[in-house]
């Protein structure tokens, strides 16, 4: 580079680092937080081939290039095809590409790389996978590959958010963002919209004050469907969302009908015939059929519903090919499994084909997708060490964010929070509070028990305090706020403040590191008191917030003025939470946020500077139907910032999974990855918890049997 160039290149760069310090009055800093699961997905999209003969790992190909984290995929139709060449760089490229035998793969999905969502499309030619030597493989060797993002550098930087379940209609590529504010609190930010592939024109489909999830177009691109909340709005569900199937003109969003009541995951067979999820009466997952009228007025009462699937099984997310009315391809939960797995059902006999199980049992496989032509289905799981490149798994992974001087990070970690002097971070797995340096070396368990929260001490030097109990007990559980002096590591020093165990947790220590405010249920409520940080309750405690209602989660601000908690107080053991403060006197109690009706915020945190407050909520709603991912106990949480009047409220983080306790580093962390420099195992997520729920016999074992499906309900 010129020097002059490099220059202007350095000066480009200390003029924006100088005008994001004067918007938001600091300097630059950092934020890490837990997102449940997410650092151990590695998910990558496979395909096996539908054939008479049941499948062996040898048959399974893994189509994307282990990148990151690959979901959500589709083979796109002959019709999207041509519009999609016409994205590659030269047509010598296409003729030598397409020339090749077998032809190549083709799939357009989800993608997030270096922490943010895209969606991508990758022509992929390997080697002959009938041939002798790749049948010794599980994965497929490419030897070329070309991948082309579909949206623009523009859509994805300047519009920050989750991208999903993309489909290809001619040169459109129609999916759900969630890079629109809705205004309203507890509303989900999801809408479709869809993107002209060579201009990058984006269009919004969803009508405002609506959130749909899961498009699906038909196979002539006329019409897409949506799983939709409609004018209803959400309630809090986080198993099964309440939501109802519109149809709409892809073109436009325009002509937009309700065509099902209770259901979700639409998928088109022909123009008139579309497959969704419920979970029915019985509480079985089943796939039912929506057949709309020839002609006259489509409405709820003139479509005719059909349940395809028995019970006694759960089977979720269909998957059909246009015109194939023989079979479709389903994820299933089986009481004889722990995993979830990818199935055929055939519509003619009414039995199911096991598919996945027989190829790798130990593994969860999600949202299967078929090929136009019906010949191969695909589907997304963990590649886990043994396919494709082995990657280390991330300490820290960056996560693109959009305030130019704060930078995100995901932390492989529970309750994460930095030492003073910037360089360890001490989390909690369960059980076990831990400590390592920002790199990720010198990984160390500081204390065995189980704890929850982390909060180091301003002044003394390695000092950690911790909650040690069980998480998410009722208040009289046995929980005790200890201290964890780590300074020799050689001689850890466990010290218990609070003996009388009645849930005494969320310690956090003043700046002068002379108090510790702290929830206890002493009094048969969660309120909070303040103790002093070396003797604890034995030199008496103060009590700061008295009532018949749940104080918890608190955070002393870095000027030693505030307090900030999470309450309920506005509506006792409903389950909804507000952001309150409070001085350390007890004066000045203040809302700082609505959560809306029902609404959660948690996990209050003060930035370096003392003017903001970074918390997790569910102030976007949720982006996701549930089912279509792995389990996350609150599928909502998003990590907000809000100043301390109330004011300058930002959205950090979009995605469908649980991002939660976030702690605001006192230093800017360059966005860069950091890898575990140790071998940490992978793939080491649950699937929902409610689905290893088998519906007893009183629910209707035998409600259906082979003749019965496919009867009208």
């Amino acid at each position: 580079m010129k020097p002059n160039l490099l220059f202007y290149f350095l000066l480009q760069i200390l003029v924006a680092l100088l005008r994001a310090k004067a918007e938001h009055g600091g300097a630059a800093s950092s934020i890490i937080f837990t997102t449940l699961g997410r650092l151990d997905y590695a998910f990558d999209i496979f395909s096996l081939p539908i054939t008479e003969h049941p499948p062996t790992m040898f048959d399974e190909i893994q189509i994307t290039d282990g990148e990151s984290v690959n979901f959500n995929g589709q083979f796109p139709s002959p019709l999207s095809t041509s519009s999609l060449l016409s994205l590659l760089p030269n047509q010598t490229l296409v003729q030598t590409i397409f020339g090749v035998d077998p032809p190549p793969l083709q799939v357009v999905y989800v993608t997030e790389r270096d922490g943010v969502w895209n969606l991508y499309y990758d022509v992929v030619i390997a080697d002959n996978p009938t041939s002798e030597n790749a049948r010794r493989r599980s994965a497929i060797e490419v030897f070329d590959r070309v991948q082309i993002p579909l949206l623009g550098k523009k859509l994805v930087s300047d519009k920050i958010s989750m991208k999903d379940k993309p489909n290809l209609v001619g040169n459109h590529v129609v999916y759900v963002s969630t890079h629109e504010n809705t205004g309203e609190p507890r509303t989900s930010w999801a809408a479709v919209y869809s993107t002209e592939l060579k201009s990058g024109v984006t269009r919004r489909l969803t009508p405002y004050g609506v959130a749909d999830f899961s498009p699906a177009v038909s196979p002539s691109g006329t019409r897409t469907a949506v799983a939709s909340y409609g004018a209803k709005g959400w309630n809090g569900e986080v198993e099964e969302l309440s939501t109802d199937i519109y149809i709409f003109l892809t073109r436009d969003g325009t002509q937009r009908v309700k065509v099902v009541e209770h259901g979700g995951w639409p998928s088109w067979v022909d123009e008139s015939t579309l497959y969704f999820h419920r979970r029915g009466e019985d509480k079985w997952w089943s796939i039912y059929r929506a057949i709309l009228p020839s002609n006259g007025k489509i409405s709820v009462d003139s479509v005719v519903i059909e349940r395809v699937t028995p019970p006694g099984l759960h089977a979720f997310t269909p998957a059909t090919s246009p015109g194939n009315k023989n079979f479709i391809a389903v994820a299933t939960r089986r009481a004889t499994s722990s995993f979830r797995h990818i199935e055929l059902f055939d519509l003619k006999k009414n039995e199911f084909k096991e598919l996945t199980r027989l190829v790798s049992p130990q593994s969860h496989h999600l949202n299967p997708f078929i090929s136009p032509d019906s010949t191969r289905v695909g589907y997304h799981k963990c590649r886990g060490d043994g396919n494709g490149r082995k990657k280390p798994k991330l300490f820290l992974e960056n996560v693109r964010s959009p305030v130019s001087d704060i930078s995100l990070f995901r932390v492989d970690g529970s309750f994460p929070s930095v030492s003073p002097k910037n360089d360890v971070i001490a989390f909690v797995e369960f059980p076990g509070v831990y400590v390592v340096n920002l790199d990720g070396s010198n990984r160390k368990q500081v204390f065995n028990g189980n704890a929850f929260s982390t909060a180091w001490d301003p002044v003394r030097n390695g000092v950690i305090y911790t909650g040690a109990g069980p998480e998410f007990a009722p208040v009289s559980a046995e929980v005790d706020i200890i201290s964890i002096n780590i300074e020799n590591p050689d001689h850890v020093i466990v010290k218990k403040l609070t003996t009388n165990g009645l849930n005494n947790a969320f310690p956090s220590p003043s700046p002068d590191g002379k108090l510790i405010v702290f929830r206890s249920g002493q009094t048969g409520y969660k309120n909070l008191y303040i103790m002093d940080a070396e003797e604890g309750e034995k030199s008496g405690l103060q009590r700061l917030t008295e009532g018949p209602w749940s104080d918890t989660m608190c955070s002393w601000s870095p000027d030693g003025e505030w307090i900030a908690f999470a309450s309920d107080r506005h509506n006792p053991g409903g389950g909804s939470f507000e952001l309150y403060l409070i001085h350390p006197n007890g004066t000045g109690l203040r809302k700082l946020i609505e959560s809306g009706s029902g609404g959660r915020t948690n996990h209050p945190e003060f930035s370096p500077d003392g003017k903001s407050i970074v918390f997790t909520t569910d102030y976007a709603g949720i982006s996701a139907e549930p089912i279509s991912n792995t389990h996350h106990y609150q599928p909502y949480g998003e990590i907000f910032t809000i100043k301390l009047d109330g004011s300058d409220l930002r959205r950090l983080t979009h995605n469908s999974y649980e991002d939660g306790t976030p702690f605001w580093v006192h230093k800017f962390l360059r966005p860069v990855n950091v890898e575990w420099p140790i071998d940490r195992p992978r793939c080491q997520f649950e699937d929902l918890h409610w689905l290893k729920d088998m519906p007893g016999p009183s629910y209707g074992f035998g409600l259906l049997n082979k003749a019965e499906c496919g009867t009208k309900f």
